[in-house]
């Protein structure tokens, strides 16, 4: 693994604990709402990045590169929703890292068993370690039934993050749809998707509201988001997924210390410790 997608994954992982910090903030606000609200206002904050990148000569995807960005559109309208729901039932520092350790080992599977790659046996090692990681940092305390509700929805999310790690990876390699691109053109394409769900008699109403309180958020989290996704993606194009994905995934103990720092979530040594294991995990990948 170079230094370059190293440092991309490493940044990725920062911007990306920080907005789930700050949808786990918004939790008690309806989902939908919030959701739709960050990628609305992602789409706008980001307009000019993308018509920039086009008029400086950037290719705009071809037909097939659309139809994949539909399909990751898709996979990440149900990956938020599922995502912010269960920030409404679970601790931050028990929901991410579950989410975060569950995709990346899934991913890796994937691409090992149907797209050929082959990590060496230190990337192995670091997989595993990763994995191992995480999932002591899920069961660090007995669980509570709201935490096992939050259990449940940080597996589900892993398997939508597993779903789109390997669905962007090939979009961006196989198809060649530019990284900027599949991420400004699927912002689009959710807040489409999530317009008529908002516009209801019932969500209507919420949307000025849930804007009021939750502004500085949902701006937050429009600009990292695609930011922490981006960053990968262009890893992506020239790193392997059993590579780049694991490393990411540093983001959980800058999450552990989030969650038990500003949200007083408890824990945090027996955490952090287990924590730990992941730590060597991504200096095992890196030296892969």
């Amino acid at each position: 693994m170079s230094s370059l997608a190293l440092a991309l994954a490493l940044a990725s992982a920062v911007a990306h604990a920080s907005w789930n910090l700050m949808s786990k903030q918004a939790a008690h606000a309806d989902d939908v709402v919030f959701v739709w609200l960050v990628v609305t206002a992602s789409t706008v904050l980001w307009a000019p990045v993308a018509a920039g990148y086009l008029l400086l000569g950037g290719t705009f995807p071809t037909p097939a590169g659309l139809a994949a960005i539909a399909g990751s559109t898709a996979v990440h309208v149900v990956y938020f929703m599922l995502l912010q729901r269960g920030y409404r039932h679970g601790d931050l520092s028990m929901v991410y890292p579950i989410a975060r350790g569950t995709g990346p080992l899934l991913a890796s599977l994937v691409a090992v068993v149907l797209l050929g790659e082959r990590p060496g046996p230190a990337g192995v090692a670091g997989i595993l370690l990763v994995g191992t990681g995480v999932f002591l940092l899920g069961a660090t305390r007995r669980p509570t039934r709201r935490d096992l509700t939050g259990i449940g929805f940080g597996f589900a999310v892993g398997v939508c993050i597993a779903a789109y790690t390997v669905w962007d990876k090939q979009a961006v390699s196989a198809f060649g749809v530019a990284p900027l691109m599949l991420n400004y053109l699927g912002e689009l394409g959710r807040s489409v998707v999530m317009t008529p769900a908002v516009l209801t008699t019932r969500r209507r109403g919420l949307i000025t509201p849930t804007w009021r309180e939750h502004r500085v958020r949902v701006l937050g989290a429009a600009v990292l988001g695609p930011f922490s996704y981006l960053l990968m993606l262009i890893a992506f194009t020239f790193s392997p997924i059993s590579s780049v994905a694991p490393v990411r995934e540093i983001s959980v103990l800058i999450a552990v210390v989030l969650g038990g720092r500003l949200l007083a979530e408890g824990d945090l040594p027996r955490r952090l410790l287990a924590a730990g294991v992941i730590v060597a995990g991504v200096v095992t990948i890196a030296l892969n």
